[in-house]
Formats: structure tokens, C-alpha cells, sequence
């Protein structure tokens, strides 16, 4: 290895992100989805009067650029299209002015019938469509608002929805109570995307054959109790919903850091007939713009914002590749990490009602929804840094780390946000289509508090994690239990063995490598075996759906470096990975990183390696392909 050669591809990967600094510290880049947000913020404008707000044009070209030559729009690149987001991309357009006989429309209007039509589209966009007359609300699931009365502590309540589905479903049982439409000028149909005819149409839920089916006779009970007006405890349920939504608006306008939960929550608003000059809906609109991004020629909508994940990575990237960790940069980044920390309670106290807060949440502004990963990655990257106040450093990580040991589950994983989020049977709801009503525990997030926690005692600190041992015995246990017979690991946040098995490999390596050969070798082992060509490594989404596709895909920054840090986490720990196979393919890597690396110091990757939803909802983190090959190539430095 050309060790000059390699300083160098660390050097201009760490200017270019010490210049993507801002002045406040953080680092923070876009984050890229679907066209969904984008229709769907085009509909809301619609709905509230309010067309001037956005940049039409902009938005127009934007779903332009995206229509693939199939007539349909993606999910992530490469998917072959998807059949809702294509829907609500053609509403979107319809929305913007576009004719039906456009060509563009036309195109699309063929991809869309011979995928179904709209009959066949997901709870969500049959919703959105409702809320215009483009669909009979009798196809949208119900949801009884006497659901926000049942306490956190009985066989079922809100509380037992993941947060995310949530934050999103609580103002959806005002908008479903409502069951609004509204007749836009001039009015559209959309009966052009019915497959079977829009007079043929039955709207009524899917069926499966199965025990869940007992779900859709329940739904025909709630639309029955609607239609006689026999709903028990609507106004009292509706009026809870209402308080709870005002309730968790952040002061910025926020609600859970995340479009679809703030989308909803302005629908709610507008179906309770709320005033445009009201302050609530005032911060709400001002929340959403800010998830807006616009270019000379383009407009789009993020999903969220990652700002506290990005700069923990960020942090850990430019020490572990040399910067210093009292470098006044470093300190700048560490300084508002610290100013991050969440010292409010939130929803995770319903199921949690012992623990004291101190996580991180991944957004600028979301008191109620601190998640474990963000929590664990900031607790490592304070870790390795110099700040000003080392005692004021170690507090916030203390109280981190007592936070993260209370939200263990009963399982001994850890999930994103609850404490034993794992009732499945929520799952089959008819509306829960999107098989994400849940939070269960996960190996990724488990592995990343294991990793955390082998950071910190390598490190001697003094922590709480020195009190817990059998907490983390269970840990590891769990992940163990879920390594599969290949030695992969899944991958719940991103794309998808690949990053699953770096993250449970760098984990074991550091918590008591000696008990755990086995597992490691064969993790290690499945990575040199879905190494590509190139020396890279790369998976696309479609492994989530098919197994012929576990770990194969076009090599990508960010799963190579994912590979390489499992790897040399292994070869870093067993006498096995110094021989010639381990090394050889560890030094591959770094080539196929170092030869795609461009003169900025920067790697294209167009790809999407992030996971929101399994099969249903991607993301292309724009920093991925920066901070991650820069810690491989800076461990590799370390080790070679």
C-alpha cells in the first residue's frame, strides 16, 4: 500500500468536510426519498389556499427529471418503478397544472393501469386522493378516535404504534373522523387511473385469506357504527387527539421531525377548521419549508433531517483519520452535540416510566423522539473528543448512557425508539399496509450500544456500563441469536446485510472477542464472499424483497467502507485476519476507495443506502459516501 497515496485520499476527504462545516458546528446534508413528499406537500398547499408558497415550476421539472423511461417513478434507483409512487407523482403533476394528455402523463397513465391502478395503491396515497374526491373514502381504513382513551398500560393503545406511525396516525383520527373533501379549482378526478373503471370500482379493504382478514369485518363494524352515528366516546377521543397533536409541536413548528407526522398534523388542523393566521399553523407551514430543498432549477422535499447523526459521524470520521480531538473545529462540533442532548420526557416514558432522558434525537427539534442509534454514535464520537469541560462532557455522556440502558427490551435488543414496541399483530391491520406499525428490537441498533459500550470500557471510562453486566450479557445474546446461518446480519437502517453484519462485527470485536471467533469468522467470511470485482462491496433495496439479492448489487462508497470497518474490526482481533485472503481483500477495498475517490476529496454515489421502511420506503443519505469511506480509510491507516 502507497501510504503517501493513502494520506492523501484522507487529507482531501477531510478538507472538504471541514469546509462543509457550519458556523454553529454542526454538519448536516440533504436527505433524498421518493417524489411522495413532494406531491404530497403540493396537496396540502392546495388544500390550504395556499399555491404562492412554493415554486411551481421548480417542482414541476423535478418530477420530470424523475420519470424513468418506463412512464413510472421510484421508490430507490434501479426499483423497475412503484405503482403509489407513481400515483401521487402523476397527482402531483396534475396538481401543478399538467394536462392529462401531457406525454409525460400519458406515459405514466400506462405504467399505473398495467400495475393496477389506484385500486391497488397503499392506505396512504388512497388518502391523499381521498381529500380531493379522486377516491371513496369508503376504501380508507377506520380509525375510531375512542382509541386515544385506552391507557398505556392495557393490551393496547397509541403507545404500541411505533413513534413514527404515531406521530402520524393521532392526527389521522381527526382527518378519518372527518373524512374531508375538498374540490379544488379547477377539480380533478383522476378517473383515468382506474384499471377496472372508476364506476366499477369496490371500495373495500384487501383481504387475505387468513386469520387477519377478522380485521376488515372490524372495519366494516367501525364504518357501520360511523354511518349511525354510534361511535362511543368520538368527541371525547377527538378532542384528546386534538390536544395531543398541539401538544407535541416543537416551538420551531416541528412534529416529530418527520414530513409525514407534520403533513398529517396540518390536515388535522385544517379539518378542525383552524385558521390559516393561527400561530400553530403558522409554525407548522414555516417547519415544512424548511424541509424544502431548492436548486436554480429544481424543488423537492426531504423526509426529515439528520443534522446530530450526521456530525457525530462527521466527528468520528475526522479523529479516528487524524484530525485532532481538541482541533477547535472538533470542539466547535462536540460543543453543539452537547447542546443537543434531550432533557425532556417523552413518549418513551409510557413504556418506560423508571428512566431519567439524556438521549439525542436525529433532528434539529424533537423533544418527545430521542432514538438509541443517534444516542449511541453521539456517546462515542463525545467520547473522542478534547472539549473545553471534560466533566461536563462525562456528565452528558453518563446521563446518555443511563438512558440508553433503561430503554433495553425484555428480549435484550434494543430498538430505535421504544422499550418493547413488538406487538406484530399490528402489523396485519388493513392499515397498517406499510408493515411498519412497529418498533421491535433490532441487531443494528443492539450492536451499536454493544460497540458504544466496548468504545467506552476500551477507553477506561468510568460509566454506568460497569454496573450493568448482565444487561449486556443479554445484548449479546440477542445479537448472537440473530446472526444467520450465512453469518450475515439483517439490516432494519440500512441497505441491508452489508450494513447489518459491519455493524454487529464491530460490535463483537470490541465486547469480548475471544468468546466470539466463530461468529466473527463467519461474519467476516460472508463479506469476503459478496465482495464484487471492482474490490468494492455494494446491495441494492432489492434484498429486502428477495434473497437471491443479499449482498449483491453495484459497488458503493459507503457499503465498501461498511465492509471494510466490519472486516478490519475482525482482522483487528484475530490471528485469522492476518492471513493473505483477509488482507488482501481489506487492501482491495481501500483501492477501489481510493481509485473512485474525486479530486475534491468527495465519492459519487447515486444509490440509495439508507432504510426507512423495509420494501416500502428508502433513503440516500448525501453524506454517507463522504464520512464513512474516510473512518475506513483512517482505521486502515491505524492497522496497516
Amino acid at each position: 500500500m502507497d501510504r503517501n497515496r493513502l494520506q492523501r485520499a484522507i487529507q482531501a476527504s477531510q478538507e472538504y468536510l471541514l469546509q462543509q462545516q457550519h458556523p454553529d458546528g454542526y454538519w448536516w446534508a440533504t436527505l433524498e426519498s421518493n417524489v411522495t413528499m413532494l406531491a404530497e406537500v403540493i396537496l396540502l398547499h392546495k388544500i390550504w389556499q395556499l399555491e404562492d408558497r412554493l415554486p411551481w415550476e421548480k417542482a414541476e421539472r423535478f418530477f420530470r427529471q424523475q420519470q424513468r423511461n418506463h412512464g413510472g417513478w421510484e421508490l430507490f434507483r434501479g426499483d423497475g418503478g412503484d405503482l403509489s409512487t407513481s400515483v401521487e407523482a402523476y397527482l402531483g403533476l396534475r396538481l401543478l397544472g399538467v394536462p392529462a394528455d401531457d406525454p409525460a402523463l400519458l406515459k405514466a397513465k400506462t405504467f399505473i393501469l398495467a400495475k393496477g391502478g389506484i385500486s391497488q395503491t397503499r392506505v396512504f396515497t388512497k388518502m391523499h386522493l381521498a381529500l380531493i374526491g379522486a377516491y371513496d373514502w369508503r376504501g380508507v381504513p377506520s380509525i375510531p378516535p375512542w382509541i386515544m382513551l385506552l391507557p398505556g398500560e392495557g393490551p393496547f393503545s397509541i403507545y404500541d404504534m411505533s413513534s413514527w406511525a404515531r406521530g402520524s396516525t393521532v392526527p389521522l383520527l381527526i382527518v378519518f373522523d372527518e373524512k374531508p373533501v375538498y374540490r379544488l379549482d379547477p377539480h380533478i378526478s383522476l378517473d383515468e387511473l382506474y384499471t377496472e373503471g372508476m364506476a366499477a370500482t369496490s371500495f373495500e379493504l384487501p383481504r387475505t385469506g387468513d386469520w387477519s382478514d377478522a380485521f376488515v369485518e372490524l372495519d366494516n363494524l367501525f364504518k357501520w357504527g360511523e354511518q349511525l352515528n354510534l361511535v362511543p366516546f368520538r368527541e371525547e377521543g377527538l378532542e384528546v387527539a386534538e390536544q395531543w397533536v398541539i401538544e407535541r409541536q416543537e416551538a420551531s413548528g416541528d412534529w416529530g421531525g418527520i414530513i409525514p407526522a407534520m403533513l398529517n398534523s396540518m390536515l388535522a388542523l385544517r379539518s378542525l377548521n383552524y385558521d390559516i393566521a393561527d400561530p400553530v399553523v403558522e409554525r407548522g407551514f414555516e417547519a415544512i419549508a424548511r424541509f424544502g430543498v431548492e436548486t436554480d432549477n429544481t424543488y423537492w422535499v426531504q423526509p426529515c433531517v439528520s443534522p446530530v447523526w450526521d456530525t457525530a459521524w462527521v466527528v468520528r470520521s475526522l479523529i479516528e483519520s487524524g484530525i485532532a480531538p481538541d482541533d477547535s473545529r472538533i470542539v466547535k462540533g462536540g460543543n453543539w452535540l452537547l447542546s443537543q442532548q434531550i432533557l425532556d420526557y417523552g413518549d418513551w416514558q409510557v413504556k418506560n416510566p423508571t428512566g431519567e432522558p439524556g438521549g439525542w434525537a436525529f433532528e434539529f427539534d424533537n423533544r418527545f423522539y430521542p432514538d438509541l442509534d443517534d444516542s449511541a454514535v453521539v456517546i462515542m464520537a463525545l467520547n473522542q473528543t478534547q472539549l473545553p469541560h471534560p466533566e461536563k462532557t462525562q456528565a452528558a455522556v453518563k446521563r446518555g448512557i443511563r438512558w440508553i440502558l433503561s430503554m433495553q427490551c425484555q428480549n435484550g435488543g434494543w430498538a430505535a425508539f421504544d422499550v418493547d414496541n413488538d406487538k406484530d399483530w399490528l402489523n396485519a391491520l388493513p392499515y397498517s399496509d406499510l408493515k411498519a406499525t412497529i418498533d421491535p428490537p433490532t441487531a443494528d441498533v443492539t450492536a451499536r450500544i454493544l460497540e458504544m459500550a466496548g468504545e467506552l470500557e476500551t477507553d477506561a471510562q468510568e460509566t454506568p456500563l460497569q454496573e450493568n453486566s448482565e444487561q449486556f450479557e443479554q445484548a449479546l445474546a440477542y445479537l448472537l441469536g440473530e446472526q444467520e446461518e450465512d453469518g450475515s446480519w439483517f439490516g432494519r437502517w440500512g441497505v441491508n446485510y452489508i450494513y447489518g453484519t459491519s455493524g454487529a462485527l464491530s460490535a463483537l470485536a470490541l465486547v469480548t472477542p475471544e468468546h466470539h471467533r466463530g461468529p466473527l469468522e463467519r461474519g467476516a467470511n460472508w463479506l469476503l464472499s459478496v465482495q464484487n470485482a471492482d474490490g468494492g462491496w455494494g446491495e441494492t433495496c432489492l434484498s429486502y424483497d428477495h434473497p437471491r439479492f443479499k449482498g449483491d448489487g453495484d459497488s458503493t462508497a459507503s457499503q465498501t467502507a461498511w465492509a471494510l470497518l466490519g472486516l478490519m474490526a475482525v482482522a483487528k482481533v484475530l490471528d485469522s485476519g492476518s492471513g493473505p485472503a483477509w488482507r488482501e481483500a481489506i487492501a482491495r477495498g481501500v483501492d477501489y476507495l481510493m481509485e473512485t475517490q474525486q479530486p475534491d476529496g468527495t465519492w459519487d454515489e447515486s444509490w440509495f443506502t439508507g432504510t426507512g421502511f423495509p420494501s416500502h420506503f428508502y433513503l440516500r443519505y448525501d453524506y454517507y459516501r463522504l464520512y464513512f469511506p474516510l473512518l475506513a480509510l483512517g482505521r486502515y491507516r491505524q492497522m496497516s
